[in-house]
């Protein structure tokens, strides 16, 4: 079997991972192909990588940081629930935010969160902007460049830092980020995913943690 799309490339990267949640990310497959043939989420042939391409890589922010029980995060722009759906199994203790502005992908991450028993996971359609309430840290994957996704969620952190990294954003992202950082003008800090993940894909991916303190 093509190890890319099977939930055992999930298991070669966290082979500390409970019989629950194992069970859960070998759901996703059959949870993501049945819905994504009603609403296109994701494109075909990346629905052939589901787990490398979608899943493996909105848990490099877990290969970053291990979220403490009780943290609470916003995903902003999730669409099918990347990453917030592979976050919420892998720290069940942790309260997780998924916002669209499209309706019809949020009913589909409340419809796979229900088929998990996800219960750390709460979806609304809503734009950033719009949102009330402060989180440790706000999760998303490259919804547009990183300065005016800081100006949308910089005033919705908490600063009551308790994790291993200061609360803030963790980005995934990918390609040459020089001039975006430069643009951004703040401290950051680039994971290269690289050095976690082994498949091509990831070569020129990368987690970007912008403190807010």
């Amino acid at each position: 079997m093509n190890m890319t799309n099977n939930h055992t490339l999930i298991e070669k990267y966290f082979p500390q991972l409970t019989e629950k949640q194992k069970q859960q990310f070998a759901q996703l497959g059959e949870l993501y192909t049945h819905w994504n043939a009603q609403i296109n989420l994701i494109s075909r042939t990346d629905m052939d990588n589901l787990y490398e391409k979608h899943i493996l890589h909105s848990l490099a922010i877990a290969k970053v940081i291990t979220f403490k029980d009780f943290s609470e995060i916003l995903d902003v722009g999730t669409g099918g629930g990347f990453p917030g759906i592979p976050l919420a199994i892998m720290f069940p203790h942790c309260q997780f935010h998924l916002v669209d502005s499209i309706g019809k992908k949020i009913k589909v991450v409340n419809e796979v969160a229900k088929a998990l028993g996800l219960e750390n996971v709460r979806a609304e359609q809503i734009r950033a902007e719009e949102i009330d309430g402060e989180y440790d840290f706000i999760v998303s994957r490259a919804v547009t460049r990183l300065l005016p996704f800081y100006g949308w969620v910089k005033g919705k952190i908490n600063i009551n830092n308790y994790n291993k990294l200061n609360n803030g954003i963790l980005y995934l992202k990918g390609g040459d980020m020089k001039e975006e950082l430069k643009e951004l003008g703040k401290k950051t800090r680039v994971f290269e995913l690289s050095d976690y993940f082994e498949e091509e894909f990831f070569e020129t991916k990368m987690v970007v943690h912008v403190p807010m303190k």
